[in-house]
């Protein structure tokens, strides 16, 4: 498969040229470019991110690629070319809404409100945003960072319920929010935030690639249900359909099993590490009934 990246000042333009431009026959686009483009994360780990070699690797990347091959059946295009866009919590929206990207492709939450920017197809993950803390400062709840400086990640749903959480239970806090997760993790690392309030799998995924893994912990109450889900342009039936139906086959196979396995219960890239996070029975739900629900209700058990 011959991949291509394209160039960060080309995606930054894209992203400053106007207003977001409806894209409602993605596949023909598709066609007439000759390529598909995906939006990757750059350190979504284990979703996508970029492994020593910098190629984008990942679990939702599988599941992309395999999306891919099921629009080259569609399109009867097998030489279709895939370009790879890099995108941020930030620009991730604005760049599947104007059209620059085809999918987005890593950890981005399916709720109601985003459901009005853009399309998703169906839930890949379900997470809970919580806390991430140095292990020695004892901290187990958001009460206990009452008036420390906290951070978070740009454009992120767990950005916008901390600063929910500060003005309903006036805690006091600092909310500094940073570029990605990269640098939230920096932050706390080197003492700049005293937490980091994320999704827990991209923490623990944090944590277990620091340089002293043993040093941090995972606190708190679940703050919210995360459902995770391939972003696509928003009303194009006709391409959701084609994603839509690849993701239910994935399911339906068994693939996705395999697919798990490889990213959360065995070694990773870059370092080997094993996140050891077996298919819970609110995952299995959705794989033996898919859905693309934006509301987090329908994820409890």
């Amino acid at each position: 498969m011959r991949v291509k990246h394209l160039p960060l000042l080309a995606a930054a333009f894209a992203l400053l040229s106007g207003p977001a431009l409806a894209q409602t026959d993605t596949l023909k686009k598709i066609k007439d470019s000759g390529t598909i483009t995906i939006g990757h994360r750059e350190s979504s780990v284990p979703f996508s991110y970029y492994d020593d070699k910098q190629q984008v690797v990942g679990y939702a990347m599988d599941l992309c690629l395999e999306i891919v091959d099921a629009v080259k059946t569609e399109l009867k295009a097998p030489d279709l070319k895939v370009a790879l866009n890099p995108v941020t919590s930030a620009t991730r929206i604005p760049l599947i809404a104007n059209g620059t990207i085809d999918l987005e492709c890593g950890s981005t939450t399916n709720n109601l409100e985003r459901q009005k920017q853009v399309g998703f197809t169906i839930t890949h993950f379900v997470t809970a945003s919580r806390i991430l803390s140095k292990k020695a400062d004892g901290i187990t709840s958001l009460a206990d960072l009452k008036g420390k400086q906290v951070v978070s990640t740009s454009g992120t749903t767990s950005l916008k319920l901390l600063n929910e959480k500060n003005t309903a239970e006036n805690l006091g806090l600092t909310i500094l929010p940073a570029k990605d997760h990269a640098e939230a993790f920096l932050m706390l690392e080197t003492g700049r935030a005293a937490a980091f309030v994320m999704d827990d799998i991209l923490l623990a995924s944090l944590a277990a690639n620091s340089k002293d893994p043993a040093a941090y912990v995972i606190t708190g109450d679940p703050l919210s249900v995360e459902p995770y889900g391939i972003m696509l342009p928003l009303g194009d039936t006709a391409f959701k359909k084609v994603v839509d139906d690849a993701m239910t086959k994935i399911y339906t196979s068994g693939e996705i099993k395999g697919i798990y396995d490889k990213w959360f219960t065995k070694a990773i890239p870059p370092k080997g590490i094993i996140l050891n996070v077996p298919l819970g029975p609110i995952f299995q739900k959705v794989i033996d009934k898919p859905t693309d629900s934006g509301n987090p209700d329908d994820y409890k058990s």
